[in-house]
């Protein structure tokens, strides 16, 4: 029940920040920032946001400062439409995600090739002996 109510409780935080920074915040550090995912404790007293943000690196620290300067008006506006008693804290993220998927993508490429290398030079190579080095019982009846 506990799992269910946390799970409900953070979807409903991340819909009601991600419809409050479409409106628009009154920053101009803010860019074009995707919430990602929020995790709330077991205890329901913390939360935290994670997010991306479209953008050179100078505009994911500026959105990342932006974000934590309007924590406080974000939590009393989140605490007003979520109807509890108590309002988690607020922790804003950034997601490691599109950059760990970067790498990855990176690793299966190499990986790729490495593969394409190691067929071409299997395609060219030939047995070090005989095709079949092991001898048949009906060979050695032949000999005989």
């Amino acid at each position: 029940m506990s799992s269910e109510r946390q799970a409900r409780l953070a979807d409903r935080i991340r819909v009601l920040i991600a419809e409050r920074l479409e409106k628009g915040l009154r920053d101009p550090r803010l860019g074009f920032v995707t919430i990602t995912d929020v995790r709330v404790t077991g205890d329901l007293q913390h939360a935290s946001v994670f997010y991306t943000v479209l953008g050179t690196e100078e505009e994911r620290l500026a959105s990342g400062e932006a974000l934590r300067s309007a924590t406080g008006m974000l939590r009393s506006e989140v605490g007003r439409k979520l109807g509890v008693r108590l309002t988690p804290t607020l922790e804003f993220i950034p997601d490691a995600l599109p950059d760990n998927a970067g790498h990855i993508e990176d690793l299966l490429r190499e990986a790729r090739q490495r593969d394409a290398d190691v067929a071409g030079i299997a395609s060219s190579a030939a047995y070090a002996g005989d095709a079949d080095p092991y001898v048949k019982p009906r060979e050695l009846d032949d000999e005989d």
